[in-house]
């Protein structure tokens, strides 16, 4: 059989039996299973596939495509999130979907995360489904979706069809104290390093899966650890690393958010010492994670704009992403321009499995043309949407009082991360004639930002104001088509 590796947000895992870095282990026992080619022209053999997805991991603060890398991974994508926050984002990957088709909003029930009406709409058409009546033997472990295995989602009685061996953290990311889902059973973990640990399990679980798996089926795995969201719990032997580290002061660190909207303008600049301290402590906890990774990447909004450590906004350090493959019968060390989508990941492992993508309601596309270009035709999408509901709390902060109702994740010195009012819709057009983003704010304001990230990278300055009129323009209008697309219609990029 053919397997295929996808890794987005790519991260390693400590190996079976605890007290080493798998980085190695891990890589050599899923290179050992790639015998064949990408959906094999030779073989009508279906392929097997692992997606590997982690927490809070960006490209534009530091990088992390290397030569090193392109070693082990055949392929590396230009790719991005189509919203940053996490259930939003993982609700896409499932479904293939912008968030305005699968309404899943922010990270609470309210907001439609791991919600009934997600189990009984969304949820029921993601992409497990199709493996599953194609015969797959499917596994998860790890985390699912922020709010799974709560009360009033089922509890851990609720397992999302498709997935024949079931392993889902409750809630959102632990390493120790926490509770699984086992197929359905409630599991309770304590804080034992050998026992216990998260990312050690998931590893160690999808081991024992593929020891007892059936040859006579393809499989399918998705390894979903949190690392690296806080709390930043390293295995013991890496939590004295990296003591002198500090998060980058390059790019837009502590940069003021001039001519932006109102929640970028709010923190105070230069950034107080005790906002930089609580950063550099957060960056170092996620760098003795990193360690154990053999590349590195590094913490989402370290002090970018003077915001402390959450990803919320629209800036490319929120939504570009790591996406990397590793597959027979994929040219190695390739770094390929044209942009992928979180949204993608599920057509492209349905098309890797040999499903009609005409029969399935999904807004992404796949990129299998793009890994193996003998086997498929495909066209490089030239724009897209990012879009994001604001989250805040109806009642004022306690520890941020001034500030008022309406905001949220507010951290040291009163920097607020969110707000209602920070729902946003962007079109990102990155091709050989426009590298830009436009955003409109749904505000009182009705605030507009616009970036060159050819002539300005890190987006330091709003343009709107200075750019010729006819490409904002094009751009609202391509902006209004895309907040209403739906499946087939989110592909058409004929307008120019």
């Amino acid at each position: 059989m053919a397997d295929l590796r996808i890794r987005a947000g790519a991260t390693r895992s400590p190996q079976r039996g605890g007290g080493h870095s798998a980085a190695l282990s891990l890589v050599t026992l899923l290179s050992a299973l790639l015998t064949c080619g990408v959906r094999c022209a030779e073989s009508d053999k279906p392929s097997n596939i692992i997606l590997v997805l982690v927490d809070d991991q960006d490209v534009q603060i530091g990088g992390m495509v290397s030569e090193f890398t392109l070693e082990i991974y055949n392929l590396s994508f230009v790719s991005f999130t189509v919203t940053p926050l996490c259930c939003p984002s993982r609700s896409s990957i499932l479904t293939g979907r912008y968030p305005h088709n699968h309404e899943v909003r922010n990270n609470s029930l309210n907001g439609n995360c791991s919600s009934l009406q997600w189990q009984k709409g969304p949820e029921a058409e993601a992409f497990p489904t199709y493996l599953n009546k194609l015969k797959y033997q499917t596994f998860f472990s790890g985390k699912y979706l922020n709010q799974y295995g709560s009360k009033a989602a089922g509890s851990v009685g609720h397992i999302p069809p498709g997935w024949d061996q079931w392993h889902a953290l409750v809630g959102n990311s632990q390493y120790y104290n926490y509770t699984l889902s086992v197929n359905g059973k409630e599991e309770k973990h304590g804080d034992s390093y050998e026992d216990d640990y998260l990312t050690d399990l998931i590893l160690n679980r999808s081991l024992h899966f593929l020891d007892d798996r059936s040859p006579q089926h393809p499989f399918f795995l998705m390894l979903s650890p949190p690392a690296c969201h806080s709390p930043w719990t390293a295995a013991p032997q890496y939590q004295k690393e990296f003591k002198d580290v500090q998060a980058p002061r390059d790019g837009s660190f502590n940069k003021p958010g001039k001519d932006k909207h109102w929640l970028l303008r709010q923190p105070p600049n230069p950034m107080p010492n005790s906002s930089i301290t609580f950063l550099d402590n957060a960056y170092r906890k996620r760098y003795n994670f990193l360690f154990l990774f053999i590349f590195f990447s590094v913490l989402a909004v370290p002090g970018q704009f003077s915001l402390p450590i959450d990803k919320r906004q629209l800036y490319e350090f929120d939504i570009r992403i790591p996406l990397m493959v590793r597959g027979p019968g994929i040219k190695a060390k390739q770094v390929l321009q044209a942009p992928v989508l979180n949204i993608d990941l599920a057509p492209t492992i349905l098309d890797i499995a040999g499903v009609n993508l005409s029969s399935v309601n999904m807004d992404g596309q796949s990129f299998l043309a793009q890994m193996a270009p003998s086997l498929r035709n495909g066209t490089a999408r030239p724009y897209f949407l990012v879009e994001y509901t604001g989250e805040g709390q109806p009642t004022s902060d306690p520890t941020c009082p001034k500030l008022g109702p309406g905001v949220s994740q507010c951290f040291p010195d009163c920097v607020c991360e969110d707000a209602y009012n920070n729902t946003y819709a962007c079109v990102r057009s990155l091709d050989s004639k426009m590298n830009m983003q436009y955003c409109e704010f749904a505000d009182s304001e009705s605030f507009v930002e616009v970036y060159n990230l050819t002539s300005d990278p890190h987006q330091l300055e709003n343009i709107v104001k200075k750019v010729d009129p006819s490409i904002l323009q094009i751009m609202n209008q391509r902006l209004i088509k895309l907040q209403s697309c739906v499946s087939d219609s989110c592909r058409d990029y004929k307008q120019k």
